[in-house]
């Protein structure tokens, strides 16, 4: 580990520095007045957990299983959109990073590696989050593509019935690739590495796995107007029912945060749930995570795996999120936060700050074991 970067914090400020302001903003950014972006970490960090300190205690493990496969620790790589535009090949460093420490690494409909290129850096152990089409016959061709691919776990994506309004993006005009206004060329000329990076070796990003659906040759305004139009399709219980039918391998919902919503996505077949609000991207008012999973914990512990994302920057919010109840969490911002920071080595950086923190707080409170997180909840 890196001592010059001991935090995500600090990979943060690096990383800004590194970047374009278009290309920071799209990472960091929330929607609207980013409420709940701030809200997500807030409410983590409100959170009290209560040492044992003359209980008897062995040591910690973080290993934990997860669909019956054993991973080296309870948290993985969350699916991130345009991972390519932000810094180069951070899409293959993640998935690299992820095979080597031995976490799951989720792959995004929307971002800049294909199926087929993370099915060869995982030797095929990769999770696959799917923006639902509005047109079935594409669902299935992608599917297909991940199941031959290897895939084993499908997250079905249910919080983006629409795109978000997103400030930063909209004054930036957001693209890909980005629009040359002399803001953002200027700023590519502020940052040399990163525009370096990009043309000798990124090369221009674009939407890999859907590559072969979007037609040659569509001006910026056009390929806009057909990823509008071509992923419209919200998720609902007969296009959950449909893809449970066909899908052999772990179903998961990604974005429940109430209820009503989970009872009915359970009664579907599904295998898991990612409580998630899209890291403050989506509904500036809503809820933070990690309220949303302590009350769906209550109710639905037991009859499917719950999990979290949104607002995790550390191993302490790692151990908040599991002693609120969730059984694995996932992290999108840090791993990118990682690699704009410190290019190839950037992700193995942060999953050896997060594994340390997480380690460090779990033998303070003389926890042995992750499930044994929610008994040292301070009251």
């Amino acid at each position: 580990m890196n001592p010059r970067y001991p935090s995500i914090e600090h990979l943060a400020i690096r990383a800004r520095q590194r970047m374009p302001g278009f290309a920071y903003d799209y990472l960091a950014g929330g929607c609207m007045a980013e409420v709940n972006l701030a809200k997500n970490t807030t409410d983590i960090r409100a959170v009290e957990l209560q040492p044992a300190y003359l209980r008897d205690y062995a040591g910690a493990s973080q290993k934990t299983t997860l669909f019956g496969r054993e991973y080296a620790s309870p948290f993985g790589i969350a699916p991130v959109g345009l991972q390519g535009l932000m810094w180069p090949k951070s899409c293959e460093i993640l998935a690299r990073t992820a095979r080597a420490h031995n976490i799951p690494f989720v792959l995004s409909t929307v971002t800049t590696a294909s199926i087929e290129k993370v099915a060869e850096l995982t030797g095929g152990d990769f999770w696959f989050q799917l923006y639902h089409p509005a047109d079935d016959s594409l669902r299935d061709k992608i599917l297909r593509r991940a199941a031959d691919a290897g895939c084993k776990t499908l997250v079905l994506l249910a919080d983006t019935p629409t795109f978000g309004y997103r400030p930063k993006e909209i004054k930036n005009g957001l693209s890909v690739p980005p629009k040359m206004t002399l803001s953002n060329i200027v700023q590519m000329c502020l940052h040399p590495t990163w525009s370096f990076s990009q043309l000798f070796a990124g090369g221009i990003p674009e939407f890999a796995t859907l590559k072969p659906y979007i037609p040659a040759g569509l001006s910026m305004k056009h390929l806009g107007l057909f990823m509008n139009k071509t992923f419209s399709g919200r998720l609902n219980e007969s296009r959950i029912r449909a893809i449970r039918d066909q899908w052999k391998g772990n179903l998961v919902v990604k974005g429940i945060v109430n209820p009503e919503d989970a009872e009915h996505a359970i009664s579907l077949g599904i295998d898991g749930l990612i409580v998630s609000n899209h890291g403050g991207r989506q509904l500036d008012q809503g809820q933070s995570t990690v309220k949303s999973t302590a009350a769906l914990v209550k109710e639905f512990r037991g009859r499917t795996k719950i999990m979290m994302d949104s607002g995790i920057r550390s191993g302490s919010d790692i151990a908040v999120a599991m002693a609120s109840g969730a059984e694995f969490v996932f992290l999108g911002r840090a791993p990118m936060f990682g690699v704009c920071a410190m290019g190839s080595k950037g992700g193995d950086q942060v999953v050896e700050i997060i594994q340390k923190q997480l380690q460090q707080v779990m033998e303070q409170l003389g926890c042995e074991r992750l499930e044994d997180l929610p008994r040292h909840l301070a009251s």
